[in-house]
């Protein structure tokens, strides 16, 4: 088959880049479509693909770096509907879109096979609208319009979601919203644990740790304020346009913030932190699989994709509200010690990469069969 793989932006390694990762893996010949791409901030993961990127790559000011504290290309919003289409995709037996945004909307021919792995619905159009607009770092006289273009928005991410022959969503709760929101049923295929790239760590060191991208509806705010007053050691990995929020929020010169680190010095602070803390309403949460294959446990808020993750007292517990007092009852009584590393990363393997590219593979080839 002459296959293709959308993908919205490649200009972070996250969640999402791992599962197009190894979607493009089992399809290594098929080209790339993405709005934007920043090798710089994606290294050489996928340095060798043929990536192909919309007008958008071009524009002024370029893709890499801020503009008044927003991402350069996130300027362009109302051009991406239009830079999704412009994709010419005809003649491709299968296309396959990997989508939290506007992959989905990319138009191919009447005989082509669409599948969209939907990583959910757009989480700015159909859930934190006003939590976006406030966070989102705009200028205050540029965010007093965002509401109209988010409803324009709205009606366009709609009607792209009716674009796929079938979807695959990456969790229960993304399931729920596909069908609430663009009215689409889907089959679940959860997302993945490299389990071979991590393992237990032989020390359990005195901290706790969050990591990622530090972005505001991640909500790590709320784990900043808890250690303020616990003093408790915490370290905090990653960058995101939240970071410098997040660097004036903390008071205790126990919280240490690494920026970006090398996926060795990240597997070593998963492997060694007494627990890692998990804060925000989630569609799934790879990360917190990958803590788990290292053989520690995740304290995460009650809700989202942590629900299918987290198992009380195996892996991990949880917090039930999103607030700094419920993540401090927690931690004030959370133990390490009754934990056993080895069953936790156990636990781990029924999420392994090898499991969700089969999955892949077998729902592919029976779309094509009917």
């Amino acid at each position: 088959m002459k296959v293709a793989i959308v993908h919205e932006f490649l200009t972070q390694l996250g969640g999402a880049e791992k599962v197009l990762e190894a979607i493009s893996e089992l399809f290594p010949e098929a080209p790339i479509y993405t709005l934007v791409y920043d090798k710089k901030t994606t290294g050489s993961v996928f340095g060798k693909k043929d990536i192909r990127t919309s007008f958008l790559q071009k524009s002024p000011f370029g893709v890499t770096g801020n503009f008044m504290g927003v991402a350069k290309y996130k300027w362009y919003l109302l051009l991406m509907p239009r830079a999704i289409e412009s994709f010419d995709l005809s003649g491709y037996d299968l296309v396959i879109s990997d989508s939290s945004a506007f992959a989905k909307g990319v138009k191919t021919d009447k005989n082509t096979l669409h599948i969209c792995y939907c990583h959910t619905p757009t989480r700015y159009l159909w859930q934190i609208s006003n939590f976006y607009i406030k966070t989102v770092g705009m200028p205050k006289f540029i965010s007093w319009f965002m509401s109209p273009v988010l409803n324009w928005l709205r009606k366009w991410d709609y009607k792209a979601a009716q674009r796929p022959g079938y979807y695959i969503a990456n969790s229960s709760e993304v399931q729920k919203r596909i069908k609430k929101f663009y009215h689409r049923e889907s089959e679940i295929v959860y997302p993945f644990v490299d389990t071979d790239k991590f393992e237990i760590g032989k020390n359990v060191k005195d901290y706790f740790l969050i990591a990622g991208r530090m972005v505001p509806y991640k909500r790590n705010d709320i784990v900043i304020e808890a250690f303020n007053k616990l003093g408790l050691p915490l370290k905090v990995v990653g960058s995101g346009y939240g970071l410098d929020e997040l660097k004036k929020l903390s008071q205790s010169d126990k919280i240490e913030f690494t920026g970006r680190v090398t996926d060795d010095l990240m597997k070593k602070y998963m492997a060694e932190c007494k627990a890692f803390i998990f804060p925000a309403d989630e569609d799934f949460g790879i990360i917190m699989l990958e803590v788990m294959a290292s053989g520690r446990p995740v304290i995460a808020f009650k809700k989202g994709g942590a629900l299918e993750i987290v198992r009380e007292n195996i892996n991990g517990e949880f917090f039930d509200e999103q607030s700094s007092e419920s993540v401090m009852d927690v931690v004030k009584k959370f133990s390490p010690k009754k934990y056993d590393p080895r069953l936790i990363r156990q636990y781990s393997f029924k999420f392994d990469k090898k499991i969700f590219q089969q999955k892949i593979k077998e729902f592919i080839q029976s779309k094509i069969i009917t």
